[in-house]
């Protein structure tokens, strides 16, 4: 006999809000990674392969900045607009969401990121699809915790604008999560890429037929994430203090 509260669980993950959810966290990202991958095959084309410069930060940073803005709001009511693995990671372990709910979450973002990625390779014949990769004076442990600091500044940034206590319009959380990744794009671009979503570098690792180091773009915004929402819901949000629902807990089961 399958326990009520195994069962109960189950028809949430699997109910038409669920369902809605799961779409939504897909289109989001892959507009978002479509973007992200897409203005570094950009640069590249308008910089004659040249990535060095300062532009071949920058314009991916700017992408990044107004991708994940808009990704976040169009999914914000329906979803909580987690876009990445991380954010979605730390939302279970802050038992805003369940885990089987999270692994379908997670299932659509990478599913999304691979298909985002196959049509930039479709229509871009020319170019192929970036990865993220390691700088040569970066170790693999300094790539994967300078990931997860930038994941945790993200995942805190999404914990506190998505705080209900705060009363802010619905436009203005997105808008300050796009401007912290792409500060972190800015900061980070080249040394490990600046990814903070393992979507986003499964989906290129996965086009591209490469998955070198990729261990660090998983490890490293994982921890960071689920680190920043313990500290956001224990620390400077205790338990014991009045909190209304996040957008995210619509499908929380």
């Amino acid at each position: 006999m399958i326990p009520t509260s195994f069962s109960s669980r189950f028809q949430g993950v699997i109910s038409m809000n669920a369902l809605r959810c799961y779409v939504s966290e897909f289109i989001s990202t892959f507009f978002f990674v479509l973007a992200a991958v897409g203005s570094v095959i950009s640069s590249r084309k308008l910089m004659a392969g040249d990535v060095s410069g300062p532009f071949g930060v920058l314009i991916p940073a700017i992408a990044n900045a107004f991708a994940l803005s808009s990704s976040v709001y169009i999914s914000w009511n329906v979803s909580g607009g987690h876009v990445n693995p991380a954010v979605t990671f730390g939302m279970a372990v802050a038992g805003r969401i369940s885990v089987p709910t999270a692994m379908f979450y997670w299932t659509s973002q990478m599913i999304a990121s691979v298909m985002a990625c196959l049509v930039l390779k479709v229509t871009v014949v020319e170019q192929h699809v970036p990865i993220y990769k390691i700088a040569g004076e970066m170790t693999g442990f300094g790539a994967s915790v300078l990931e997860g600091v930038l994941a945790f500044v993200l995942v805190y940034t999404v914990f506190t604008a998505n705080d209900p206590r705060r009363g802010l319009p619905l436009a203005v959380g997105p808008i300050f999560i796009g401007f912290v990744a792409g500060a972190n794009v800015l900061a980070a671009g080249p040394f490990s890429g600046g990814s903070m979503n393992p979507a986003c570098a499964f989906g290129s690792a996965m086009v591209y037929g490469s998955f070198k180091n990729q261990a660090v773009y998983w490890v490293g915004p994982l921890l960071g994430g689920a680190t920043a929402a313990l500290v956001y819901d224990n620390v400077v949000v205790p338990a014991e203090d009045d909190r209304g629902s996040s957008t995210g807990d619509a499908i929380g089961v």
